[in-house]
């Protein structure tokens, strides 16, 4: 009897050793820091998070990025950009967005926060030969230094449209405009409208915006509220063209009293092999009222049967550990 129990006994063990182990969840915050209006990106087999760092605008003019393999574990790339390689930004360096394009990667940034076209500063970028830079500025001067349809110059997103078209989607000051940029990126080309920048603001637009494709749908989105208030949040738009019209869904990330305050400011990363959506966000810990006390996070986000996006629960724990490799 001994002789047929032993076997069972280890055969037992073996089954158990070889059941999944449970996952590592990435927490949140996913790294430490002030950091802020993260853009989440997938280069080369690993995450990137592009970061504004969160500061008073005369100290924020650096960025850094993180790296990883897994959502879990991150790798700091420090001071990927800053204003000695821009000559022209003193102050507030912010709100990154990245895009490859061929062997190159271009970060376009707002700087110097202008207020009006008296000012000089805006929206600017950079180029290198590797994600984590360093990278230097491309023209010399803003790509776009004024004020057109009462937008601020700030918070721009860079989206290539499966045809090989590059937009840029900007704005601050509750209005935002979409352009077409030349392929070298040193200007605009001509809207079908005749246009250069048209304004596409949707209902309770505020700034930070983001587009992705999803089912040859056309999914805008965009941040409400205050960013230094409890209201900051982000919402959505469902459209069959890049150019709208945006007509406003419904809001999707949002504070929780008893998680963090002030969710917003976000972009969408896309992991294709198992078709998941995350959501990067800054938001606010329940302990911190400075402004600028602003952490990234990540939490999953989820469509229903028709497309809709679902509410995003923000979390403490964040994401599961996803492997790209």
């Amino acid at each position: 009897m001994k002789q047929l129990i032993i076997p069972f006994v280890f055969a037992f063990m073996a089954l158990q050793s070889c059941e999944e182990k449970p996952k590592a969840k990435a927490g949140n915050p996913v790294f430490p820091g002030w950091y802020a209006d993260p853009e989440g990106i997938i280069f080369d087999q690993k995450y990137w998070i592009y970061p504004t760092y969160s500061a008073p605008y005369d100290e924020q003019v650096f960025m850094d990025a993180y790296s990883s393999s897994d959502l879990v574990n991150w790798t700091k790339h420090p001071k990927i950009i800053d204003t000695v390689a821009v000559p022209w930004v003193k102050r507030a360096m912010w709100a990154p967005s990245i895009i490859k394009k061929e062997n190159d990667y271009f970060l376009f940034f707002a700087g110097n926060d202008i207020q009006s076209d008296d000012e000089y500063g805006g929206i600017g970028v950079a180029i290198a030969d590797r994600p984590e830079g360093p990278y230097k500025d491309y023209l010399g001067k803003p790509l776009i230094d004024k004020f057109h349809n009462g937008a601020q110059p700030i918070d721009q997103f860079v989206f290539c449209d499966k045809d090989g078209t590059y937009y840029i989607y900007y704005g601050g000051w509750k209005h935002c405009n979409v352009a077409i940029l030349k392929k070298d990126f040193t200007g605009f080309e001509a809207l079908p409208s005749g246009e250069t920048f048209m304004e596409v603001t949707p209902e309770s637009y505020v700034e930070g915006p983001f587009m992705f494709v999803r089912n040859g749908k056309y999914y805008f989105m965009w941040s409400e509220g205050g960013w230094t208030g409890p209201n900051y949040s982000v919402a959505y738009a469902i459209a069959d063209s890049p150019l709208g019209p945006f007509k406003r869904v419904d809001r999707i990330l949002q504070q929780d009293p008893n998680v963090a305050t002030g969710a917003g400011h976000h972009s969408v990363i896309h992991e294709p092999k198992s078709d998941k959506y995350y959501m990067v966000y800054h938001r606010r810990p329940l302990s911190e009222t400075d402004g600028n006390h602003r952490e990234t996070c990540i939490d999953e986000m989820f469509f229903d049967e028709n497309g809709f996006i679902l509410p995003v629960v923000i979390t403490h724990e964040g994401v599961e550990e996803n492997n790209l490799n």
